[in-house]
């Protein structure tokens, strides 16, 4: 068995911790956080991101606290039908659960107990990818591990002292986000969106409850070009103005808020890397694969990111096999939504209007178009695996999906892929 450390505690540095302690490798996590929890609002769980959670053992608790999402509709301000997507027509068991990022924090986090050992508090600025040493920020040496798990983010300092990047810039939009509570909330079960051409999009998902606090909440995004992120709010009168113009059912949500203390700020990035591992480090989640949040992925990859390393080092003796099996399964998927972010991206946040005319006239005829509907579902879910391919989910948990209870054991085996 091997010594592991992992840098970060987000969901992919908590399912890594979770997965590989139960393997038995001696598991070290360190987080710059000296009170480690989540960061951010809320987030659409997709049925590939479900799956593993449903591996682990932690789908009732997943289903208790989430809220079961059925559809994505989005329309513009004139009440313009620019996307209507329904999971049940790919597959009458499938689902997606909109959950607190604090629900599935707390989840992952109860369930690690076996080998525990979390260094909150401990930044680490630097990692020797040949000798598996990590030098937090009071020069203090950690190690060597036999395999260092880089897992801090999309804005990771880290990842180029494992490998260097292809791609890795900031998008030019980010979001203002905060959670409301549900109250009478006509659209339980979907994801509701509306646009004034790219420029404005405002959404909102219903995200359950959490621990200690049962009261129904709804995860609020409201778009902003990250110049603007700070300054976006500061007329609070102006702001709310401009939200009830576009939605006034959201900003009757939002009441309540404080403007704009209440809400929180998000930047994204797109990075790319030909090499995800050098050595004995390697990249999971976001900070090996950071992409625009239009697509909804980045818990769900990480998720999946997690179980593929377990299993890659379930079945190579040698690490540099280990690793390299570890991005080989996970290349092709990653591969297709960073292409379909970066085209999709341009048509829901941006200043080109053309762009978005576009989307508004085409976007839903092509998508109920037959062959169009069942790729655009492949995308929606996450079960899109390269441009044919598709993650075939077992039966076992469609069936726990179709009954929304789980009858898989832990750790069973990873989505088959086509």
């Amino acid at each position: 068995m091997m010594r592991i450390a992992i840098v970060g505690y987000g969901t992919g540095g908590q399912a890594a911790a979770l997965m590989l302690s139960a393997d038995g490798h001696e598991v070290e996590v360190f987080e710059q956080a000296s009170t480690p929890g989540p960061v951010g609002a809320g987030f659409l769980l997709q049925p590939v991101g479900l799956h593993v959670l449903w591996e682990l053992g932690l789908l009732d608790g997943v289903l208790a606290h989430g809220a079961r999402i059925t559809r994505l509709h989005g329309c513009t301000a004139a009440g313009r039908q620019v996307m209507d997507m329904r999971y049940p027509e790919l597959d009458p068991r499938l689902f997606g659960v909109g959950l607190q990022r604090g629900a599935l924090f707390e989840l992952l986090d109860s369930a690690w107990k076996e080998g525990r050992c979390l260094h909150a508090g401990c930044r680490v600025m630097a990692v020797d990818a040949e000798a598996g040493v990590l030098t937090d920020e009071k020069g203090r040496r950690h190690g060597p591990y036999d395999l260092a798990i880089v897992a801090d983010g999309s804005h990771s300092r880290l990842r180029g002292q494992v490998a260097e990047a292809r791609v890795d810039r900031v998008y030019p939009w980010g979001a203002q986000w905060c959670l409301v509570a549900q109250g009478d909330w006509p659209w339980v079960e979907e994801l509701r969106q509306r646009y004034v051409r790219a420029r404005r999009m405002v959404g909102m998902l219903p995200v359950g409850t959490r621990p200690g606090d049962p009261v129904p909440r709804l995860s609020f995004f409201w778009s902003v070009p990250t110049a603007e992120l700070e300054s976006a709010a500061d007329d609070a009168e102006g702001w709310r103005r401009e939200v009830a113009d576009l939605w006034p059912e959201a900003a009757e949500r939002l009441r309540n808020t404080a403007v704009p203390a209440g809400l929180a700020m998000a930047r994204y990035r797109d990075t790319v890397h030909r090499q995800w591992f050098a050595g004995r480090a390697v990249l999971m989640g976001d900070a090996a694969h950071a992409m625009s949040p239009q697509l909804g992925q980045g818990v769900n990859m990480a998720l999946l990111d997690a179980a593929a390393l377990r299993d890659a080092l379930r079945a190579e003796r040698e690490l540099a096999s280990a690793l390299a099996r570890y991005q080989r399964s996970r290349s092709k998927h990653v591969a297709i939504y960073h292409f379909w972010s970066r085209w999709l991206t341009p048509l829901f946040q941006s200043d080109r209007d053309r762009f978005a005319a576009c989307r508004d006239l085409v976007f839903h005829p092509m998508s109920r178009l037959p062959g169009g509907r069942g790729q655009m579902l492949r995308v929606l879910t996450g079960t899109r695996h390269g441009w044919l391919g598709a993650i075939r989910l077992p039966e076992a948990f469609l069936d726990a999906m179709g009954t929304t209870r789980p009858s898989g054991s832990v750790y069973g085996p990873s989505p088959q892929r086509a």
